[in-house]
């Protein structure tokens, strides 16, 4: 190694980046060879997906019988059960089901785990048995044999790896969808972990998004998840998202990228490992190790004295502040994906999926917020439509009849399980009538508040939601006013917080002062016992 990657005590590249403060080597942008390669290798990935989701009339290949197969072995003998009345509640039922899809997946290879792998973040939106069954995909898949992983590196590096690496763990540290991560010590020194793609990932991929862009259309209306999803626009969806996993030099300009951001927003409570500045390939990422405590680990965090309140809190202002106001986001945030320091700092990693807002995207995003804190119904229909979420000319006034915003607010914990479906069912119905999708950026964005929300309920049950909304639009204020009076053409100064939107969405009445997390989660629960009690029946 040349003595530019040699520790320093104060990198300089913490100028311009949230890094650790110790680095085992100074990231200098100009001088890394990958680096101008990301922008090009991004837009390729992207130009690629009307391809990869182009419907066919004949089958791709026979692969769609293999898949068909496992999906097929594991419905159906669920349904056959399920008939006979076999399961002695709804409960265990659902979780016989999501067994048995979840080893399907496992069977299916990389692309249905990564499937998977979304679906484990999705608490609050999946049923609880699936989200949990599909949490195992993450990282506990089976790893590659251990030759084809040392060829993987060594073809992709041009060396052995005992010319690289002093010591490389043969034993991964975990193992996922895409690639597995090995820990691994430089022949300089410095402590790294490398992640290394699955030798057939690439290929296998490509042919099961082919499959599935062929199979999606016979999905219309057959399943309820399935309606509500569009199968063809989720298949494009996951697409989007997957390609550019493909390539790690993309990740480890992904990881640059998001450390500039937190440090422009001055976002002490977030550091990014650093990528190597030239050991990055396309299927081979050596970065930085850092280690801490699990996301998930409140006993420990608060053995140690880390405020876990604090922690959830400076997570959610730089996931919003990212999106809103710098356009960029780690896009698949969960519990392994993060690691909290001994400091109380979070080390944020698997850049593989970034959310990259356009500037018309980023102030769509923006009036999202401001409608939602200052109780603008119609502008945040029409932020929804900016976002892409409908049509460009859907008619606002009409979807804010149709989905009775304009009418007072029900509380939903005093509707019976029969009342709650037949309100679900009639948003879809309406939602469906004017051509609602989920595009990328909405998505990947949902799901981390998804997380979010999940994250208070471990970390800080006591949170008073209603409050923390508040005191981070004040955040906002005062910190970027200006800027959004600029963009947005309104008197920052001027601009009120009123929660009433907010409280109707929980279905709270307005004089609503105080909402804990706690007692939100207990609301939930009640209401989907209820849905689940009913179409149990």
């Amino acid at each position: 190694m040349n003595n530019e990657l040699t520790r320093q005590s104060s990198p300089d590249d913490m100028s311009w980046g949230s890094f650790t403060e110790s680095g085992p080597w100074v990231i200098d942008r100009a001088a890394v060879a990958w680096l101008p390669l990301a922008a090009k290798l991004r837009r390729a990935a992207q130009a690629e997906v009307p391809s990869l989701t182009k419907g066919s009339k004949l089958p791709p290949g026979t692969r769609v019988f293999t898949v068909t197969r496992h999906l097929g072995g594991a419905l159906i003998p669920w349904l056959i059960r399920k008939r006979l009345g076999r399961y002695g509640s709804t409960e265990v039922s659902r979780a016989d089901v999501s067994l048995r899809l979840r080893k399907a997946a496992e069977q299916l290879g990389p692309t249905y785990i990564k499937l998977g792998q979304i679906i484990s973040s999705g608490d609050g939106l999946f049923p609880a048995e699936l989200v949990n069954e599909f949490k195992l995909c993450r990282d506990k898949v089976a790893p590659e044999p251990w030759a084809d992983v040392r060829l993987t590196v060594e073809t992709d590096l041009g060396a052995r790896i005992e010319d690289i690496f002093s010591f490389f763990d043969t034993t991964p540290l975990a193992a996922a969808s895409i690639a597995q991560v090995h820990a691994a010590t430089l022949r300089t020194g410095e402590q790294v972990v490398v992640k290394v793609q699955r030798p057939t990932v690439s290929t296998r991929v490509r042919r099961d998004l082919r499959v599935m862009a062929w199979l999606a259309p016979h999905l219309v209306g057959r399943i309820p998840i399935a309606a509500l999803a569009n199968p063809p626009a989720l298949v494009e969806l996951f697409a989007e998202t997957i390609v550019e996993e493909l390539d790690f030099r993309m990740e480890a300009a992904n990881m640059l990228d998001m450390a500039r951001v937190l440090k422009d927003l001055k976002q002490d409570g977030f550091v990014i490992p650093r990528p190597h500045p030239k050991l990055v390939t396309r299927r081979v990422l050596v970065m930085e190790r850092v280690s801490g405590f699990n996301f998930d680990d409140v006993i420990g965090m608060t053995d140690a004295g880390i405020d876990t309140e604090a922690v959830v809190r400076s997570g959610m202002i730089a996931f919003m502040e990212g999106a809103m106001i710098e356009g960029l986001f780690h896009g698949d945030l969960h519990g392994g994906n993060m690691f909290v320091l001994a400091d109380g700092r979070t080390a944020l990693l698997d850049f593989g999926i970034v959310g990259r807002l356009s500037d018309e995207r980023r102030l769509a995003f923006l009036r999202l917020m401001l409608g939602a804190t200052t109780n603008d119904i119609k502008g945040q229909v029409a932020a929804l439509r900016d976002l892409g979420a409908l049509p460009k000319d859907t008619d606002l006034d009409a979807v804010i009849r149709d989905l009775n915003l304009d009418q007072p607010t029900i509380d939903p914990t005093t509707l019976n399980g029969e009342e709650l479906v037949k309100e679900v069912q009639r948003v879809v119905k309406a939602l469906l009538g004017y051509g609602a999708r989920l595009p990328k950026e909405l998505m990947l964005y949902v799901k981390n508040m998804v997380f979010l929300d999940g994250a208070i309920a471990r970390l800080a049950p006591n949170l008073d939601i209603l409050a923390e909304v508040a005191n981070i639009s004040m955040l906002f204020a005062e910190r970027h006013g200006e800027r959004l009076g600029r963009e947005l053409g309104v008197d920052a100064s001027a601009m009120e917080v009123n929660l009433d939107g907010m409280k109707a969405s929980f279905g709270l009445p307005a004089a609503t002062e105080s909402l804990t997390y706690r007692d939100l989660q207990a609301r939930r629960d009640l209401i989907q016992k209820r849905m689940r009690d009913h179409v149990g029946r």
